[in-house]
């Protein structure tokens, strides 16, 4: 199977909007996939559905916002913002009709079978319907609003992102007007997949787990809450809005109060980029909808099937162990094993100081266990009466954040904690709000970053008093410091004392807190200072070895690569013969394979079962390697519009395994999907004894 990336014979980039969309399909291709376990199969197409929501909030809307503004800015491929959106729709079409017809035809029955059922309200039993409908009115009706669409004379209600509503068509008693009525599902108050009690399972009595969509419990109730009106058609609909926060950080005198001004802006809500109608929504109905949300019908989405394919996540909590991937717990790095805290009467041999004293230590997540790692590093210099100061960026956190915790003990204790919060990660703002104010009311002192960039680098810094000197120990990662995402995303990280990079931590923290203006480092590449100038100087290093004949190479992991320039460079590497192995996860607009222009490249993209979210890079050198990893992909928004860090990896032995790392990823033939010189993906051919990095870093290879 191939997959279109968006390339147009003849151009040089590929679109990255396009590119994206062949990445979601991959994640798709997941959930489709007969050998994924039936709850993964559900997992992958809920996160197929949560990317596209996110894609449209964000990258549509910014495209309807080029076309209603008449701009006349084009993509990187040349095409018009009205162009990309028409491509969009029809690449778009096919995967949404598959997804559906995925979930209805093949996953629902086989789960059925396999004793969970989704259930049409049709399918119940008396028994099943009356509990359903005692369920209704005690623990729905009461939170229920049902508001009026067509009242004359009034404005049309506004409608919430993302909210999944009932569109009732109702006629009163002795009078042929027909009204519209709005109801949102009260998603907050109730899941949206209705379990019911196992006494109620009646003939299945082999189920493990029976539910009925929040919506048609629903709409076979409405009487309860509509008395004396005549039902005449129910619809379901979800909109999408325009996600984008608009923040004027030089005019705000307070930026957390600015970025909740913004927040309610955005629940507010923004134009409808999306509208999503159950297929059978009656015309008439649609008309007042997209009238009243003034939703032209190119935005118009008719699904046959459930809206809102992200909230088939719940399944996850379905105790069905054989129909999911089986759990996986890390390991912690044998240099740590042996200063964990006291667990369970056991006493730590040293601490983890002492260790990282006597060499860096490099983390590779999940396969590293985050709790064991970077959370006993911050635990331990909480506790640690030698550690003067404590300083860490955070981007996004876990809502249960075992390192908040560790901050605000620190705090306690009278160390120095400093903790910059980004204010303006998009989709957790509200969070890391109320994580800024938790930790200032604990005595950390928070900070919010450089006005006009987004602190993006995953950066921490212990100071610790060690025979009457300060000495700094440092963790750099490709991740950010939250314990749910460390488990699902595959992250690098490196623990060191070198006093070199130390220094650079301090500098790099007193340019955040806007103590210094600094830009040259000893050690660290910097965005937007340094990072893309020294890419650039890496590259053309390798092309110069390579037109002397001398071995040259890059092989880079990142989750995108937009940039133009970056591109660029490596077309021109490509020309000179540099073997160059890219692995893209997602947008990726520079082509493969393509004589005269990128033809020593070659670009793939791993989907498994762990996002792969790191971001390395290696160069060949003459054959002395040098190796970075850091936070920043190769897009204009991380060289140019973000604080990013990125780390060189000096230790031998550690270039070494970093190196066995990039083989096993760039030799794996059961997840890695290739880009061909036409602008699709290749998919992974099923071989004999196939080789899955993810599984063999599972098994600890």
């Amino acid at each position: 199977m191939a997959m279109d990336g968006g390339w147009v014979k003849g151009q040089r980039y590929l679109n990255r909007e396009l590119s994206w969309i062949a990445f979601n399909q991959r994640v798709l291709e997941l959930a489709v996939d007969a050998k994924t376990p039936l709850l993964e199969q559900a997992k992958f197409s809920a996160i197929f559905s949560n990317n596209l929501d996110e894609f449209f909030m964000v990258r549509v809307a910014s495209l309807i916002a080029q076309v209603e503004s008449q701009s006349s800015r084009c993509s990187i491929d040349g095409r018009s913002a009205e162009q990309q959106l028409e491509a969009i729709q029809k690449r778009l079409e096919p995967l949404l009709k598959q997804q559906q017809q995925h979930l209805n035809r093949r996953l629902r029955p086989q789960l059925e079978r396999r004793g969970i059922g989704i259930l049409d309200h049709r399918q119940l039993s008396r028994r099943q319907k009356d509990w359903l409908a005692s369920f209704f009115r005690n623990k729905i009706q009461p939170v229920l609003t049902a508001t009026r669409l067509n009242t004359p004379g009034i404005p049309f209600p506004f409608i919430s992102s993302l909210s999944l509503n009932l569109a009732v068509e109702v006629r009163g008693q002795g009078s042929g007007n027909r009204e519209l009525i709005r109801i949102k599902l009260p998603k907050k108050n109730s899941p949206r997949f209705i379990t019911l009690p196992e006494a109620l399972h009646g003939e299945r009595s082999e189920a493990i787990h029976l539910c009925v969509p929040l919506e048609q419990v629903m709409e076979h109730n409405l009487k309860a809450l509509l008395p004396g009106r005549q039902i005449t058609s129910v619809s379901l609909f979800r909109v999408t809005r325009d996600a984008d926060l608009a923040l004027r950080e030089e005019e705000a005198e307070d930026l957390m109060e600015a970025m909740q001004t913004s927040l309610r802006r955005r629940t507010a809500g923004g134009e409808v980029v999306r509208l999503e109608l159950s297929a059978g929504t009656p015309a008439a109905v649609q008309r007042q909808l997209t009238a009243g949300m003034g939703v032209p019908r190119a935005r118009v989405n008719r699904v046959d099937g459930l809206l809102g394919l992200d909230d088939l996540m719940e399944l996850q909590g379905i105790n069905a162990p054989t129909l999911k991937q089986p759990p996986f717990r890390g390991s912690t790095p044998a240099p740590l094993q042996r200063c964990q805290s006291p667990e369970e009467g056991r006493q730590a041999s040293e601490s983890i100081f002492r260790v990282i004293r006597r060499g860096d230590v490099l983390l590779h997540h999940p396969f590293d266990r985050f709790e064991t790692t970077v959370e006993e590093f911050i635990h331990q210099a909480s506790l640690d009466p030698s550690v003067q100061a404590i300083k860490i960026t955070l981007y996004r956190v876990s809502k249960d954040s075992p390192i908040i915790a560790s901050l605000i003990a620190a705090a306690e204790e009278g160390k120095q904690v400093l903790a910059l919060v980004e204010l303006k990660a998009r989709f957790d703002e509200d969070n890391n709000i109320r994580w800024a104010r938790q930790l200032e009311r604990s005595g950390v002192h928070v900070v919010y970053g450089v006005i006009g960039l987004k602190t993006h680098t995953k950066i921490a810094l212990v100071v610790r008093r060690e025979k009457g000197t300060l000495q700094a120990y440092s963790h750099v990662g490709t991740g950010n410091y939250n314990s749910k995402t460390a488990a699902l995303y595959t992250d690098l990280g490196l623990l060191s004392a070198d006093p070199a990079l130390g220094q650079d931590l301090i500098s790099l923290f007193n340019y955040l807190t806007g103590f210094s203006k600094q830009s040259a480092y000893r050690k660290l590449l910097v965005a937007p200072t340094t990072l893309r100038a020294e890419m650039l100087k890496l590259i053309d290093r390798e092309i110069e070895h390579a037109r002397a004949g001398l071995p040259s190479g890059i092989k880079a992991k990142m989750n995108a690569l937009v940039d133009q320039g970056l591109i660029d460079k490596l077309y021109d590497a490509s020309a000179a013969g540099v073997k160059i192995e890219l692995i893209v996860r997602g947008a990726c607009s520079c082509t493969s394979g393509i004589a005269g222009l990128s033809e020593t490249i070659r670009v793939r993209s791993i989907v498994g079962r762990f996002l792969e979210h790191s971001r390395l890079f290696w160069f060949e050198n003459n054959g002395q390697p040098q190796v970075w990893f850091g936070s920043a992909d190769w897009m204009p928004r991380n060289l140019d519009r973000r604080v990013e860090a990125v780390v060189p990896v000096e230790n031998q032995e550690l270039v070494g395994r970093i190196q066995q790392l990039l083989e096993l990823y760039l030799q794996d033939n059961q997840a890695s999907w290739h880009l061909q010189s036409d602008g699709r993906y290749r998919a992974p051919e099923p071989a004999e004894g196939g080789s899955s990095a993810q599984e063999q870093l599972m098994r600890g290879v």
